[in-house]
């Protein structure tokens, strides 16, 4: 919660590490730059009245002229070492911020990520974070040097004249008044941008994501639609606001830089009347041109600095989410592998699926869960495998609660695999690698022979070089289960969670796939969900889930004699797999020449 507290700086102070002495260094520069900067108007004005006086000595005056060639050489220096200084802070600050929102996303619970939309949680870490680059990089040299040169351009003016520094600056709250009317509703408007980006960048992603759905039910004009209006809206945003800030922008613009109206006609009189020399009204009217300009390019960071306080706002929203309660480091030693749950609660956001579940999960058993479709063991799963903390009641695995061990050592103690699996857009081999970074080539292909992937691996273009494609598109879902549990294995965790994991499988396939795990678990702690029931047959404890309560468990024969709810599953199940099986038959019959129409293949 003190994180929240923080401000935008402090922020910036925070992601730039070690690295922001370069902001200091950038500032320490700009500040040299405007002192070389102004050193010219100093000569300029002592090369007025030598002239004025009729000095004649052109010597002197160009060794003025190189004194000033030499000042404004130092200024363009000290502006390339400042912004040198600064971009190498900013781009270490927005790699600091990336890495650190990455790093945050692995602590925080599963919900939060799936609650955000995945097109926004990328327009955030990309794009939004992207576009504070040139704000951060150019904000501290030049908004300093840009406030500080006009400043001691104005000190300077009122050692000539107080008089006339002061009517120089008479466009300037004129200009500053029409600046101010534009920011009117500046952030709510940013934040109207900021939505419709976002819905556009969501209903881009869905539409993308869902255009085989689309296509295939007729819905192309629809969802289409919805694309367009989006865009629509996206653009709009803008373009409405823009037109509000037209005239007050366009009068701050013509204003402000107009220090001519004032400063030639009060300068002329004050000439006519003698309290004014000429040569001081020539030095005037000079600083008075390069007086505001740089005003209005500090006025002009205003918008850049509205933008990365809103941008940072959602930046630390990520960064200041409620994370997993877990310690740095392990306070207890679990004894075994065991799993117990105890009057477990949970829900997603005021909805509670899961009501007092208690389960015993001995230490290198198999159990599995089984029940209706949304009976939440799907959620069981994700709350053991720590995707999730309880809301009430505990999680213990071999005697010790999972809040009292470290995230990253429960995560070496467990794998999980889905019926949902991610592949990244990189080699089959480096896929099946993550499950454990250090393993040899050697140890993936061995792996991948026992969790039957071998084969089709070796049937791609490249073999295990094949690019797998972005969240494994290059492959089906079938060959992306493989791979997945392949990787579950290679990690060699002692408790090993299966959800749905071989749910795409055709039967061939899962036959292998149940083969190898028997194998690979041997020892392990292994808890299965699946809706074929003959898949977990010879488990050694089975808990029936319904409702979000555990209405039963034991093994197959026991709940087959006692329990109404899963004989009732069985039945089913059995009565699906024998219709199945006497059509396929069928077909065989039909077919003279003994192969199976839907394959192909000799049945």
């Amino acid at each position: 919660m003190e994180e929240k507290k923080k401000s935008t700086i402090a922020w910036i102070l925070t992601f730039a590490g070690s690295h922001k002495n370069l902001y200091t260094i950038s500032v320490a520069t700009a500040v040299m730059g405007v002192i070389f900067g102004v050193i010219p108007y100093f000569i300029m004005g002592d090369m007025i009245h030598r002239l004025v006086d009729g000095d004649r000595n052109w010597q002197g005056y160009l060794m003025e002229g190189i004194l000033m060639a030499l000042c404004w050489a130092g200024r363009v220096f000290c502006h390339s070492i400042s912004t040198t200084c600064s971009h190498k802070a900013t781009f270490h600050v927005l790699g600091g911020l990336r890495r650190q929102m990455c790093d945050k996303l692995s602590r925080v619970p599963m919900g939060y990520v799936k609650d955000m939309p995945s097109g926004s949680l990328k327009n955030i870490m990309m794009e939004r974070t992207d576009s504070i680059e040139t704000t951060l990089a150019h904000i501290l040299p030049e908004f300093t040097a840009n406030l500080l040169a006009p400043l001691f351009v104005f000190f300077y003016m009122l050692t000539i004249d107080w008089r006339m520094a002061l009517i120089s600056l008479i466009t300037v709250p004129l200009g500053f008044l029409c600046y101010m009317l534009m920011m009117v509703g500046y952030e709510e408007n940013y934040r109207n941008v900021l939505t419709k980006t976002k819905t556009l960048n969501d209903t881009a992603v869905e539409y993308i994501n869902g255009i085989e759905v689309i296509k295939a039910f007729g819905k192309a004009k629809s969802s289409y639609e919805r694309f367009v209006t989006a865009a629509r809206e996206g653009a709009s945003c803008y373009v409405d606001w823009m037109r509000k800030c037209d005239i007050p922008f366009s009068l701050a613009m013509v204003l402000t830089p107009c220090t001519a109206l004032t400063v030639l006609p009060f300068g002329g009189l004050f000439v006519m009347n003698g309290s004014l020399s000429p040569t001081d009204f020539i030095m005037i009217i000079l600083l008075s041109v390069g007086l505001v300009q740089p005003l209005i390019t500090c006025m002009s960071f205003s918008d850049d600095i509205g933008k990365m306080k809103t941008i940072f706002d959602e930046v630390t929203g990520i960064l200041t989410a409620e994370e997993l309660s877990r310690p740095a480091r392990n306070q207890k030693t679990p004894e075994d592998d065991s799993v117990v749950l105890r009057n477990v609660r949970f829900g997603y956001h005021d909805k509670e699926v899961l009501h007092g579940i208690d389960m015993e999960i001995p230490s290198g058993t198999v159990t599995a869960l089984v029940g209706p479709s949304g009976s939440g063991k799907s959620t069981i799963a994700k709350l053991i495998a720590s995707l999730w903390d309880v809301k009430e009641g505990s999680i213990y695995i071999g005697g010790v609660d999972i809040r009292k061990l470290s995230l990253e050592e429960y995560n070496r103690k467990v794998a999980y695999v889905s019926q949902d699996n991610y592949l990244f857009n990189d080699t089959i081999m480096e896929n099946i690698r993550m499950g454990r970074s250090g393993a040899t080539d050697e140890e993936v292909i061995a792996v991948a022979k026992k969790s039957g992937c071998h084969d089709f691996i070796m049937e791609l273009e490249n073999g295990y070089d094949t690019i797998a494609g972005g969240s494994g598109g290059h492959l089906s879902g079938g060959e992306r289960q493989r791979i997945a549990i392949a990787r579950a294995m290679l990690k060699d965790a002692p408790v090993v969670i299966l959800d749905e994991a071989s749910a795409y499988m055709d039967p061939e396939n899962e036959a292998v796939i149940q083969t190898s795990v028997a194998k690979l678990v041997q020892g392990k702690t292994l808890i299965v969900i699946a809706h074929r029931l003959s898949t977990i047959a010879d488990a050694d404890r089975i808990y029936v889930i319904n409702k979000g309560h555990v209405d039963s468990f034991g093994t197959h024969g026991e709940l087959l004699k006692n329990n109404g709810l899963y004989k009732k599953m069985w039945e089913a199940h059995i009565s699906v797999k024998d219709t199945v099986k006497a059509k396929s038959s069928a077909r065989v019959e039909k077919n003279p020449e003994g192969r199976c129409r839907s394959c192909l293949k000799s049945c």
